[in-house]
């Protein structure tokens, strides 16, 4: 038995010293240093204006910033382009509370994880 012992330590201690790795570079994903570099398959996490902005600019914006504008909506939110040139400003008004002069929506502050995500997206780059 004391055999069997001898010949099996041996072989499990090798087993488990020779699965490790000293390197934690071969243990994650390399970061590209420039985002072009990166195919869109690649950006799972970013906030895209299709997938994520524009169902919040639907709900929450369209019954008055239409096209055309509506109950005195100065500009269309409708394309890509119309709520990208205006990135700052709708962050600015949908950010503030209920009440204050120039909050959007005038019917009541939309949910913090959609003024999350519209600051997101911005900082993401504005993706489309």
């Amino acid at each position: 038995m004391k055999n069997v012992i001898k010949l099996f330590l041996p072989l499990v201690s090798l087993l488990i010293f020779s699965c490790a790795n000293d390197s934690e570079s071969d243990l994650l994903d390399p970061i590209p240093e420039n985002v072009d570099d990166v195919n869109d398959d690649e950006i799972v996490d970013a906030v895209t204006f299709t997938a994520d902005i524009q169902p919040i600019i639907a709900n929450n914006c369209l019954g008055c910033h239409s096209s055309p504008p509506r109950n005195g909506a100065p500009f269309a939110l409708v394309t890509f382009q119309q709520v990208s040139s205006r990135n700052g400003g709708v962050l600015r008004t949908v950010s503030l509370q209920t009440g204050q002069p120039g909050a959007m929506p005038p019917a009541g502050r939309i949910p913090q994880a959609s003024i999350d995500l519209i600051n997101q997206w911005i900082e993401d780059g504005l993706i489309e």
